[in-house]
């Protein structure tokens, strides 16, 4: 290997390695102190009520690992959004388990937490994935509470989602595992099948002070709401769990019971591992994502056997397309090439941007998965769509416009990985959040916004240097280079990845070796859901 791959490399298990201690740090919630409490309490963790519930040795994959990462300081922070999500198998059977943490701010609701709350219902309905809510909250994070309570997509769409979702026939057990109060009550009520833990569980529409105070009645918490109240006398549960262990255990047996489903009918056949060293992905992404490499490579050490299909291969070359498998599951790969491409008329395109060739080409290729019920894989590292008067004149707008319009009504499941840039329309082009991928992840080195940080960073500079100007005052050359400084700092920031999964833009930041897992495990939650519309582009510019 040469010296370029080995300071590639460095640089990017230098990267993986902040990501690990990254996640290290919000593993433990509000802190050990915390931990410790709850353990006192006879409780587990969300964490450990997770994996306790999931089968041994089998795969997972956390959603908003770093939801909330950032975000609320003044308010003590929120780490993992207070709420725990993850994708894994009961019994054998795929699910979505939530787990409020109940470490931090006991377990209470922030807008992050509604946000990733109704992402994972959202990934419950999409795949007609079964599934599973431990509850241990507080509620509405009152000193937020106008941002969390009235609002469509707010606390109170959880419930109607419950509703939905009863109505689709998707399965939903909760266990109250501690608090579960005003109308976060009704969230285990509304599922299918409701578990209680005895003593440390509890469900009121108002606590015992507030009853004191709202209509002078005196009664402790137990017996306003604990699990004998409402298993023998209320019956708004189903089931009295001794302590957490035996709620779970109780969850495992309901779920190993449950009968197959319908599938999607997505192809797949025996799984087989790249045959090129999908580690070597390390010494192969550059350090600035400035850089060109070839996409080509990556493809190779993403998918079985390192083979692939490649449709039109010799047009618009700065987006690949190809048949493959990953993990034995039939896709269509649409990836950014990176490299400068020379066309056969010896002009040069740019990697990284999308060209009305390239656009043409992916619409017709996502028509053809369409028609042959083949998931989308989407490989972002792009920059945008091609700009200047040639490319005005050309019809880019209208080639990229159908593009995204190909995008908007596939109709087959998408996966989006951002392996380095997703800048601009490029982001919408393929398949950002915005377009419904049933997972979006990012690679650690990635970055998102409208542009590059350089080139954004000047043109905001310039502006206020323009403006600083209008009021008569002089700026120098050194007082220019402060401005951009200023301003690329603030917007490094802000096309982080770290940024982004705080946001939920992403469902998480991923080792790229765990890429072909998250594939793997999207199609096979995907294939619950048979399709029930066709794919129609509808009116587009020919």
């Amino acid at each position: 290997m040469d010296l370029t791959f080995n300071k590639n490399e460095d640089h990017n298990r230098l990267l993986l390695s902040s990501l690990k201690q990254r996640l290290n740090k919000v593993k433990l919630g509000g802190g050990e102190k915390r931990i410790e409490k709850l353990h006192a309490e006879g409780k587990m963790t969300a964490r450990e009520r997770i994996d306790y519930l999931l089968d041994e040795k089998a795969k997972s994959i956390e959603i908003g690992a770093f939801a909330g990462e950032g975000m609320y300081a003044e308010h003590g922070g929120c780490p993992s959004g207070g709420v725990v999500v993850k994708i894994g198998y009961i019994k054998g059977k795929q699910c979505v388990v939530v787990a409020n943490d109940a470490t931090v701010k006991a377990g209470a609701w922030f807008p992050i937490t509604g946000k990733k709350n109704l992402r994972a219902q959202e990934i419950a309905m999409e795949n007609r994935l079964p599934i599973i809510y431990l509850v241990d909250s507080a509620g509405v994070y009152l000193p937020m509470q106008d941002e969390i309570f009235p609002d469509k997509e707010h606390f109170g769409r959880i419930f109607r989602n419950n509703a939905i979702m009863s109505s689709m026939g998707i399965t939903q057990i909760a266990a109250v595992m501690g608090s579960c109060v005003a109308g976060g009550a009704y969230l285990p009520i509304m599922s299918d099948e409701a578990l209680i833990v005895d003593k440390t569980g509890s469900i009121f529409l108002a606590g015992s002070y507030l009853v004191k105070a709202a209509i002078g009645e005196t009664i402790d918490n137990e017996t306003l709401g604990g699990a004998t109240t409402h298993c023998e006398i209320s019956g708004v549960t189903d089931y009295k769990a001794k302590d957490d262990k035996d709620a779970l255990d109780r969850i495992k047996n309901i779920v190993g019971k449950i009968g197959d489903y319908d599938k999607a009918g997505f192809n797949r056949e025996k799984p087989a591992k790249p045959t090129l060293d999908e580690k070597e992905i390390y010494g192969l992404m550059p350090q600035s994502r400035s850089e060109q490499y070839d996409m080509y490579d990556i493809i190779k050490r993403l998918v079985d056997n390192s083979e692939f299909d490649e449709y039109k291969a010799g047009y618009g070359q700065t987006l690949i397309t190809a048949y493959a498998r990953i993990d034995g599951w039939a896709v269509g790969i649409v990836a950014n090439q990176r490299k400068v491409v020379k066309t056969k008329k010896g002009e040069m395109q740019f990697g990284g941007v999308i060209y009305s060739d390239s656009a043409d080409k992916a619409t017709r290729f996502i028509a053809n998965c369409n028609q042959k019920k083949i998931p989308l894989v989407f490989l972002q590292d792009v920059t945008g769509f091609m700009v200047g008067s040639k490319s005005e004149h050309g019809g880019i707008i209208k080639d990229g416009a159908k593009m995204v319009n190909a995008v908007s009504n596939s109709v087959v499941p998408k996966f989006t990985i951002i392996v380095g840039n997703s800048y601009g329309a490029g982001n919408y082009a393929m398949c950002g959040k915005a377009y419904d991928p049933r997972l979006i992840a990012a690679w650690p080195n990635a970055e998102l916004a409208v542009m590059g940080g350089t080139q954004a960073a000047k043109v905001l500079a310039q502006i206020e240097a323009s403006a600083i100007r209008a009021k008569g005052e002089e700026v120098d050359a050194a007082k220019e280079q402060a401005l951009f400084d200023k301003i690329k700092a603030r917007y490094d920031e802000q096309v982080s990845p770290y940024y982004a999964a705080a946001r939920l833009w992403t469902d998480g930041i991923i080792d790229p070796l765990d890429t072909r897992t998250w594939i793997s495990m999207g199609i096979e939650a995907a294939n619950h859901a048979p399709i029930e519309r066709k794919f129609n582009l509808g009116v587009i510019q020919t």
